[in-house]
């Protein structure tokens, strides 16, 4: 397992964004568990947010695509509207305990 982060630098209803090469992830925190998925929209395969740890819509409670406006739930990554409706986003394995917010070591090879 690989530790991104403390529990603490995850406030809930907050998105943050880590880069462990190659892979280029995001976190979300929502009614106190943490969602982790890749940051490639599957429309394009670009990089979701618009400014660094911002993958949230204006209400907080999607994720959305800067450059397409698409938005996925944020907890299972399904696009509910735009041009990849029906995808979802790449969804990776993640725990959370006293020490940190981790990630499966093989999802970042």
């Amino acid at each position: 397992m690989i530790r991104l982060c403390a529990p603490s630098e995850l406030a809930e209803g907050q998105s943050r964004g880590f880069l462990l090469e190659p892979l280029n992830l995001l976190l979300v925190r929502r009614d106190g568990q943490v969602h982790a998925y890749l940051n490639r929209c599957p429309h394009r395969g670009i990089a979701l947010e618009w400014q660094k740890d911002r993958f949230l819509d204006d209400s907080g409670s999607l994720i959305r695509c800067a450059t397409h406006g698409a938005l996925f739930l944020i907890e299972n990554g399904e696009c509910v509207a735009g041009p990849c409706e029906g995808q979802a986003l790449q969804r990776l394995e993640c725990r959370e305990d006293a020490n940190g917010i981790w990630i499966e070591g093989a999802a970042a090879r």
